[in-house]
């Protein structure tokens, strides 16, 4: 049964507007389903991060945030999948599974919070089954500072915040999901 809810928004549109670049990977695409890698081990899937690479961003970029965000949940605050901070400026792809619980494939320096399923590390779609297919904003924040000032004790609120309060450009690629 579909959730009777209006019609879904891009939530960046309510943010302050940066410069885009470019957000490329090997494993979703653009208003096209996950595969089941993607998806979260409570619906059957893997709970393995996609590849993703970032190019374009602005000379000042001094580094990077990761995330993945589903707006569509039937809750007044969304679902943070993934937020990986601190990512160095020099560093513009992810290999696929780099958001595993333990960070061994994470860039040096940077970590990870605990998602909306409290686990640190990626977490993958799983909607309500039956409800309409989900968008899941994988964007790729450029920020003016190199750390955010935050450890990884913080929520994803506070850290979508910090995001936000250093920001100067975002790439997102939103794949969806249903079941």
């Amino acid at each position: 049964m579909t959730l009777d809810r209006p019609p879904a928004v891009n939530p960046y549109e309510y943010l302050p507007q940066v410069p885009s670049f470019t957000l490329t990977s090997e494993d979703v695409a653009g208003g096209e389903p996950i595969d089941i890698r993607f998806v979260h081990g409570s619906a059957g899937g893997e709970d393995v991060s996609p590849q993703l690479s970032w190019s374009g961003f602005p000379a000042e970029t001094a580094g990077f945030a990761v995330t993945c965000y589903d707006p569509d949940v039937p809750n007044l605050s969304g679902w943070w999948h993934w937020l990986l901070l601190d990512v160095p400026a020099s560093v513009t792809s992810l290999p696929r599974g780099a958001g595993t619980a333990d960070g061994t494939h994470l860039p040096a320096g940077s970590f990870q919070l605990r998602s909306d399923y409290g686990t640190i590390g990626y977490g993958g779609c799983a909607p309500p089954p039956g409800d309409r297919p989900h968008r899941y904003f994988f964007v790729v924040h450029a920020l003016d500072v190199p750390r955010l000032g935050v450890d990884s004790s913080v929520t994803p609120a506070v850290g979508s915040f910090m995001i936000t309060a250093h920001e100067v450009a975002r790439a997102m690629i939103v794949p969806t999901y249903a079941h």
